[in-house]
């Protein structure tokens, strides 16, 4: 039965606006390239996506005691590390996971998680 994981993609913190068209083209083809690792190796990228900078998210931290959430927007400057995005990758087992996952293009390194069964 197939495996899934969610392979998180950490790197620094970017600001997309400033990416040259040279920089977009040679992103894009390392993901390319990794998607046909995937597909070659029999797995499948069931959903992934690029994330926006951190500078457009915002934290929820719930309220104590019943309260009401407090709500901060990005960027969060105690972190020197963002997620720039995911994939998630239908597997055979996690040694497959594992060996794919490190190809996955990144500027910093890449988190593995097996996705809980829940149905």
């Amino acid at each position: 039965m197939a495996e899934h994981y969610i392979v998180l993609i950490v790197e620094p913190e970017w600001d997309p606006a400033t990416a040259t068209q040279d920089d977009w083209a040679a992103a894009m083809a390392a993901h390319e390239a990794f998607a046909k690792a995937v597909a070659a190796a029999g797995a499948r990228i069931l959903d992934g996506d690029a994330l926006m900078p951190s500078r457009t998210s915002t934290r929820i931290t719930p309220g104590s005691a019943g309260g009401e959430p407090v709500l901060t927007d990005g960027p969060f400057p105690e972190v020197k590390e963002v997620v720039s995005g995911y994939y998630k990758l239908e597997v055979a087992d996690r040694d497959q996971a594992l060996a794919l996952a490190a190809q996955c293009p990144t500027g910093g390194y890449v988190e593995v998680t097996p996705v809980m069964p829940t149905s």
